[in-house]
C-alpha cells in the first residue's frame, strides 16, 4: 500500500524562526496596552487544548507497555527479569561482580542481587532533591551506559531497563550496599513511596532489586514461571565464564521438575553450553570448533562453539543461538551473518587448498543446515531492532565476528586434515542433496504443467522452479482478469474461482469428488486430497486466497480455508497458505492517495494523514473494480503488500470443534453460536 507522505512537523526550523521586528522610527508613539485576547472559538467536534494529554515520568510505559517490552503476555513479563538480570551481568562483565543471586519467594516477588559496585546513591547534579538511584528508577533513558565511562560494553544500552521494570511493578524495593552503608528505597508503579533511607553501616557492596509485577498491567499473566526463570539464569552463566549465578525458589512455587536451588558456573563458557545441548548426539567431527578471542582497542570480544550432526537435534536439523553483550538475539542479526560467512569462506578456502573443486556449490545454508551453533559477542554501543533487543543490527559486529573467527577456523581445519575432510564431505553432500531436490521439484513442476489442461482457468507462471512461485485463488472472473494483468508473470499464477465453492464440512465425499471447481483447484496445485496429500507435490511455494474485502469475500475465504483444513492440513502446518489483505477504501487529496484496509483504518487515516482536510473517499465494491495497477500496488506486489499466514493453534481439537460448529451439518450449532456472540456484532447496514 502507498506509504503516507510525511506530515510537516510543528517544530520545523522555519516554524521556529523569529519574525524580524520593523526598524524603530526616530519618533515613536507609545504603544497601547495589549488587549485581552478573545476566547478561542469552539472547534467542531470539541477538539481543544484540554484534549491534549501530556504523559510525564513513567506514565508512557504504563499507558503503552507494548512499546517498551513488546506486550503484556508471559514472554513480556519475563522480559522484566531479563532487564534486571542484564544490569547485574553488566557489572560482572565489567569486572566488578562475581556473584549474582536470583530468588523467587512464596508471594511471587522476584529478587536479583549482585556483589557489584552498587547503584550510586549520592545527589544527582541535574535533578535537585533526587538521588542518582531515584533518577535511575524513575526517569526513562537514565543510567551509566551511555557515555561508555562506567561500562565498556553493556546489554542494557538500547532498552530502557530498570525504570520500565519499576513502572510495571506493583512494588519495587531497591537495596544498595556501598560506601560503608546499606541504603534502601521503595517504589510503587513507578513512583517513590519512601525516601532513600540509610539503614546502617555495612561492609557489603552490591545491589538488590526486589519487584512484584503489577496485575493491573499483566492480569493473569503476572506470575513468574520458575522453570523459565531457571533456564534464563542458567543461560546467562554460560555467556560469561567469570560469573557465578545462584538460583533459589520457594518450594511452594514449583510445580514441575525445576530444582529449588542450584548454582551455575561454567568455566568453559559456550563450549560447556554446547556440550550440554548435544549430549548423546552423534557428531560429524570428534570435537566441536570453539574459542574466545578479545580484540584490543574498540573492537570487543567474540566467543563461539559449533558442531555438526547427521542425525539432527531432536525435532530440528540444526540450531543457532546468538547473544550480544549477554542479551539473547532470537531473530539473529549481523553477528550471525559474520559467523556464517567465516565458516563458509573458511571451508571453501580449505577445499581450494586441498584441490576439492566440489566446494564451489557450497552456500552458507549448506554449512549451517545441520549445525548446532552458539555465538556471543561483546561490543560497544550495540544497535538493536526493537526495544526487546531481538535482532542485532550493528554493522561492525559482522566484520568483528568474521575477522575474529577466520584465522582460528583455518588453523582448526589444517591442524586435523581428517576432521576437516569429514566436515567438507558432509557439507558437500548437503549441497548436492539441495541441488538434487531443486532439480526434482523443477522437473516435477514442468511435468505437471504439461499435463494440465485448464483453458480459460489457470493463468500459470512461466518459471519452473517451485521456490518463490505463488498461486492466487481469486474470487470471480472479473477479479481474475484484473489479477492477471497485475501479476508478475514469472512467479505469480492466477486461478479464478466461480463464486462460493462447496462447503466440504457439510458435504459428502461423493460431492467432493464430483465438484469440478475443487477438482480444478487440486489439479492446479498438483496434489491429491486427504491421506494421499504430499507436501512435496505442491507446485507452488505459497497459495494465496484473494477475495473481496466484504462479507461475501470473507465467506468464500472461510469455505476455502475449511477445504484446505479438511483435505490438506499439512499444507497449513507447513505455513504455505496465506490470505491477501486488499483495501476497502481509497482516499485521495491534493495528489496524495492512500488505501485503507477497513473502516477503522479509514478513520485512523482521516485523523492523521488527512487531518483538517476533506479527501475524496472511494469504496471498492470488489477486486474486479480495482484497476490492475491498484491491485498490484496494494495487494500483489511483494514489496508493498501485506499477507496473513493461516496457521493452526496448538489445540487442533479446538479447531475441529469450531469448524464443525460453524461449517458443519448442524444449523442449530451455528444458531447457538450466533446467539452467544450477537452482542459483539457490528451493525454495518447502510440506511
Amino acid at each position: 500500500m502507498s506509504k503516507p507522505a510525511p506530515v510537516p512537523s510543528l517544530f520545523d526550523d522555519d516554524a521556529l524562526s523569529p519574525v524580524p521586528a520593523p526598524p524603530l522610527a526616530a519618533h515613536t508613539e507609545p504603544r497601547p496596552a495589549p488587549k485581552t485576547p478573545a476566547a478561542t472559538p469552539a472547534v467542531p467536534g470539541g477538539y481543544t487544548a484540554s484534549d491534549i494529554e501530556v504523559l510525564e515520568g513513567l506514565e508512557p510505559v504504563r499507558k503503552r507497555p507494548g512499546m517498551y517490552i513488546g506486550g503484556t503476555d508471559e514472554r513480556a513479563l519475563h522480559h522484566l527479569f531479563a532487564e534486571v538480570l542484564d544490569n547485574s551481568m553488566d557489572e560482572a562483565v565489567a569486572g566488578h561482580a562475581k556473584l549474582i543471586e536470583v530468588f523467587l519467594d512464596a508471594d511471587g516477588a522476584l529478587t536479583v542481587k549482585d556483589d557489584g559496585r552498587g547503584m550510586p546513591v549520592d545527589p544527582h547534579p541535574k535533578h535537585p532533591g533526587k538521588s542518582a538511584l531515584e533518577v535511575i528508577m524513575t526517569i526513562l533513558h537514565s543510567g551509566g551506559k551511555f557515555s561508555g565511562k562506567a561500562y565498556e560494553t553493556s546489554g542494557g544500552l538500547h532498552g530502557v531497563g530498570v525504570s520500565v521494570v519499576n513502572a510495571l511493578s506493583e512494588r519495587c524495593e531497591v537495596t544498595v550496599w556501598r560506601d560503608g552503608f546499606e541504603h534502601r528505597q521503595v517504589f510503587s508503579r513507578g513512583h517513590p513511596i519512601s525516601a532513600l533511607e540509610q539503614i546502617g553501616p555495612s561492609r557489603k557492596k552490591g545491589t538488590a532489586v526486589k519487584f512484584t509485577p503489577d496485575p493491573v498491567i499483566f492480569g493473569d499473566a503476572a506470575i513468574f514461571k520458575p522453570a523459565r526463570l531457571y533456564r534464563m539464569a542458567r543461560s546467562k552463566a554460560y555467556l560469561f565464564r567469570g560469573v557465578q549465578i545462584k538460583w533459589s525458589c520457594d518450594p511452594s512455587r514449583i510445580h514441575d521438575q525445576t530444582p529449588a536451588e542450584a548454582t551455575f558456573h561454567f568455566p568453559n563458557g559456550l563450549a560447556d553450553f554446547l556440550a550440554e545441548r548435544i549430549k548423546g548426539v552423534e557428531t560429524v567431527t570428534p570435537e566441536p570448533f570453539s574459542g574466545r578471542i578479545e580484540r584490543t582497542g574498540e573492537a570487543g570480544a567474540v566467543e563461539w562453539a559449533v558442531t555438526w550432526t547427521p542425525a539432527g537435534f531432536g525435532e530440528a536439523d540444526g540450531f543457532m543461538q546468538s547473544y550480544c553483550n549477554t542479551v539473547p538475539t532470537p531473530e539473529g542479526g549481523t553477528h550471525e551473518a559474520g559467523f556464517r560467512a567465516a565458516l563458509t569462506r573458511g571451508l571453501k578456502a580449505y577445499a581450494e587448498m586441498v584441490g576439492d573443486k566440489r566446494a564451489g556449490i557450497i552456500t552458507a545454508d549448506d554449512v549451517i543446515a545441520n549445525a548446532g551453533a552458539l555465538i556471543s559477542v561483546f561490543v560497544k554501543n550495540p544497535e538493536f531492532q526493537g526495544q526487546t533487543k531481538e535482532r542485532l543490527s550493528s554493522s561492525d559486529a559482522q566484520r568483528l565476528v568474521e575477522a575474529t573467527m577466520r584465522d582460528p577456523f583455518d588453523h582448526w581445519l589444517t591442524a586435523s586434515p581428517k576432521t576437516a575432510s569429514q566436515l567438507l564431505e558432509f557439507v558437500v553432500e548437503r549441497a548436492e542433496e539441495r541441488l538434487k531436490r531443486r532439480k526434482d521439484k523443477d522437473v516435477a513442476r514442468a511435468s505437471a504443467t504439461r499435463k494440465l489442461r485448464l483453458p480459460g482457468k489457470l493463468a500459470d507462471c512461466s518459471a519452473n522452479a517451485i521456490d518463490g512461485a505463488e498461486l492466487f485463488l481469486v474470487e470471480g472472473d472479473s477479479a481474475g482478469g484484473s489479477a492477471k494483468q497485475a501479476r508478475n508473470r514469472k512467479n505469480q499464477a492466477i486461478l479464478p474461482l466461480r463464486g462460493k465453492i462447496l462447503n466440504v464440512a457439510s458435504a459428502g465425499a461423493d460431492k467432493l469428488v464430483a465438484n469440478k471447481e475443487l477438482s480444478d483447484l487440486m489439479l492446479a496445485l498438483g496434489v491429491q486430497g486427504g491421506a494421499k496429500f504430499k507436501e512435496e507435490d505442491l507446485r507452488y511455494e505459497r497459495i494465496v486466497i484473494m477475495t473481496d474485502a466484504d462479507v461475501d469475500g470473507a465467506h468464500i475465504a472461510s469455505l476455502l480455508i475449511t477445504f484446505f483444513y479438511r483435505q490438506m492440513p499439512d499444507m497449513i502446518r507447513a505455513g504455505r497458505l496465506y490470505m491477501a489483505l486488499p483495501p476497502l477504501y481509497r482516499l485521495s487529496h491534493g495528489g496524495k492517495t492512500v488505501y485503507a484496509r477497513d473502516d477503522a483504518h479509514k478513520d485512523e487515516l482521516l485523523a492523521t494523514d488527512f487531518k483538517g482536510k476533506k479527501p475524496e473517499i472511494g469504496r471498492f465494491k470488489g477486486l474486479g473494480e480495482m484497476m490492475p495497477a491498484q491491485l498490484k500496488e496494494t495487494t500483489m506486489d511483494p514489496s508493498k503488500r501485506t499477507l496473513a499466514r493461516i496457521t493452526l493453534p496448538r489445540s487442533e481439537e479446538m479447531v475441529e470443534d469450531l469448524v464443525e460448529r460453524l461449517m458443519g451439518r448442524k444449523p442449530e450449532a451455528r444458531f447457538q453460536f450466533i446467539q452467544e456472540n450477537a452482542e459483539f456484532a457490528v451493525d454495518d447496514i447502510d440506511v
